[in-house]
């Protein structure tokens, strides 16, 4: 059975041997579903990158490992993919395992079986706990370097971290809370979709600490533990509200927007000021109607070619000093929204 792709590229893009690839290909028996499944991912992966393979240069495959909701893995994969045909002397090519939610084993395993099959490098966003960080150990031994994304786990063999600089968003939150608020006295509800994410543990630790510095009178309700998906996010706030408590504000941390406010509005909740992450097509629609007040918003692309830069450098394709910064957070309002933003989901009003 002839294929648009070379057997070689399909088996190093699914990380399996040459004799697998042609069984898939031709049909033939005696292949594990989930290994069936990789192969026609890889494919998928490949027919996106199809400009990267005609591209000369040093070959580097790096392993992309989130967990998170679908909205925002899709965006780091678009940031990604967008950024690749600018990264030469190297010529990345990326495979995606991206899930809305990942036990502490299932993302093991994962890193396990990067270091069985090999890899150029990894960039991870998952939890801070010590099995995980343990397993970035297993990787680093093996001569494969971890890069983590949007959150960090500081105290693993881990050789750089690419994202925004978290605390200073939960700050930047607070202060926006408190201009917002003509009195700033009453109940904000925060909202992380898991505190074992230290991102958003450390957003949430520098908005508390600077919220009871500036304005004191403002007490803050937990309704964390969402996943950012939508059923879990709403039965996390309806618990945690109740029909009694007022809320003046609303800061979440990890998504799942569409569904707090669908939550507070059947409460008779309205707060008067919300302020989100990130410029996802739920945002972007959001902050157009004027449902939520501001995005904290930081350049993926920015932070994935730092990440792409470490792990060249790390492999002696470009030099220290040519290692990019990491974003910076940006306050985005329905006025000010990013061109390339606007162009990719398009405008939703008038001008």
């Amino acid at each position: 059975m002839t294929h648009r792709f070379l057997m070689k590229e399909i088996a190093l893009q699914a990380g399996v041997g040459l004799a697998t690839v042609d069984r898939v290909l031709n049909g033939r028996p005696h292949v594990h579903e989930r290994t069936r499944q990789r192969i026609q991912h890889a494919i998928k992966e490949l027919e996106r990158q199809q400009f990267q393979l005609a591209t000369s240069g040093r070959k580097l495959v790096v392993d992309v490992l989130v967990e998170a909701p679908g909205r925002f893995s899709e965006e780091i994969r678009e940031a990604l993919e967008s950024e690749l045909p600018m990264l030469r002397p190297a010529v990345f090519r990326p495979r995606f395992t991206m899930q809305d939610t990942m036990t502490t084993t299932q993302v093991v395993d994962a890193l396990e079986a990067v270091g069985r099959r090999g890899s150029h490098g990894v960039f991870l966003k998952a939890r801070d706990v010590p099995e995980i960080s343990e397993a970035i150990t297993g990787l680093q031994q093996r001569g494969i370097p971890v890069v983590t994304i949007f959150t960090d786990i500081p105290g693993s063999a881990r050789i750089a971290y690419a994202g925004l600089n978290n605390r200073m968003a939960g700050a930047t939150a607070a202060y926006l809370v408190g201009q917002w608020l003509a009195r700033p006295q009453g109940n904000v509800l925060v909202t992380m979709s898991d505190s074992c994410f230290r991102g958003e543990e450390e957003r949430e630790a520098s908005f508390r600490d600077e919220l009871r510095r500036r304005y004191p009178k403002l007490t803050l309700i937990d309704a964390s533990g969402g996943h950012g998906l939508d059923a879990q996010t709403e039965e996390q706030v309806r618990r945690a509200v109740g029909r009694k408590r007022e809320i003046a504000a609303v800061y979440s941390m990890g998504g799942g927007n569409v569904a707090i406010l669908r939550t507070l509005h059947a409460m008779k909740k309205a707060p008067k000021c919300f302020i989100a992450h990130d410029l996802d097509r739920d945002n972007i629609r959001l902050l157009r109607d004027g449902q939520i007040s501001a995005v904290l918003h930081h350049d993926l692309r920015q932070d994935l070619r730092n990440a792409c830069h470490q792990i060249m450098h790390f492999h002696k394709l470009l030099p220290v000093s040519a290692i990019g910064d990491s974003s910076s957070v940006v306050v985005v309002t329905p006025v000010n929204v990013p061109q390339y933003i606007d162009r990719r989901f398009g405008k939703t009003h008038q001008e």
